[in-house]
């Protein structure tokens, strides 16, 4: 990586010449073969990483045990900076698609950088932002996705069988159908078997069926819709703790944003600013 490419990652766009000089000399390199996990989840996390050729797959996964991958990051991105700014444990894996050369930051050696420059460690708060929120749409529609494949897993005949009346009851073919029903039931005993009808006018028989009919529909119908209410609120509780940790992780990058304002506000002035 040279000091052109260095700057063109939005993290250190505005930085001056001075300081990507500065910033280039704490880098290490770093070679990934192809089908190597770099990190784990739960590794610890003591350095971000620069590609300077190859991708990495960001991946993590679910409570079902399958890998959702998070990104597929190519040349100029940039990973790992989460756990290098808190010092927590990696929060995903991170495995090489192809044969990769890396740029590494370490954590020590950030920090040190940040204290002289603390407009980096806004960027890259920035940057995080953007992440997060794609992580949490990612993981709504992953999460949506679950619910309708674990309730197809657990649905019962009975329980098909009622969707299907309620679905067919809910229809106009159902309405053409019955009104066809009753024409058909006319005309049977009215034209057809008009010397003995088994149901004459008024068409008791044909009361008591349309009757039955009704009166079995709407429990039918009930079943389906008070299973459906029950996929609404717990689809409605996972996208309250969605928008709960996106709002708590938002919450952290305020705060820290915060942090960043005071302790730059505690450095003592720069030459720059001496001659200003």
């Amino acid at each position: 990586m040279n000091l052109q490419a260095l700057r063109s990652v939005p993290l250190f766009q505005s930085l001056g010449h001075r300081e990507v000089a500065e910033l280039f000399r704490l880098l290490t390199t770093r070679e990934i073969a192809k089908g190597t996990a770099l990190f784990r989840r739960d590794d610890p996390g003591d350095a971000m990483f620069f590609i300077e050729s190859g991708r990495i797959r960001i991946s993590v996964k679910d409570a079902d045990g399958h890998d959702t991958n998070l990104a597929e990051l190519g040349v100029g991105d940039f990973f790992g900076e989460m756990a290098m700014l808190d010092g927590q444990n990696r929060s995903a894996d991170a495995t090489a698609i192809e044969e990769t050369n890396l740029a590494v930051l370490k954590r020590d050696d950030f920090r040190e950088f940040v204290r002289r420059e603390p407009d980096v460690a806004l960027g890259l708060l920035t940057a995080m932002t953007h992440r997060l929120r794609r992580t949490d749409n990612l993981l709504r529609h992953r999460i949506s996705r679950n619910i309708n494949e674990i309730e197809a897993a657990h649905l019962t005949l009975a329980d098909r069988a009622a969707d299907l009346i309620a679905e067919f009851g809910g229809s106009w073919k159902f309405i053409g159908a019955a009104i066809g029903f009753v024409i058909v039931w006319i005309i049977i005993n009215s034209w057809v078997l008009y010397t003995r009808p088994f149901d004459a006018f008024p068409y008791v028989l044909l009361n008591l069926v349309l009757g039955m009919i009704a009166g079995l529909q709407a429990p039918i119908i009930m079943m389906s819709q008070n299973r459906q209410g029950e996929k609404d609120r717990i689809r409605a509780d996972l996208d309250y703790r969605v928008n709960l940790k996106n709002e708590l992780l938002l919450t952290e990058v305020l705060r820290r944003l915060e942090n960043l304002e005071g302790s730059r506000s505690h450095l003592p002035p720069t030459e720059d600013e001496n001659s200003g």
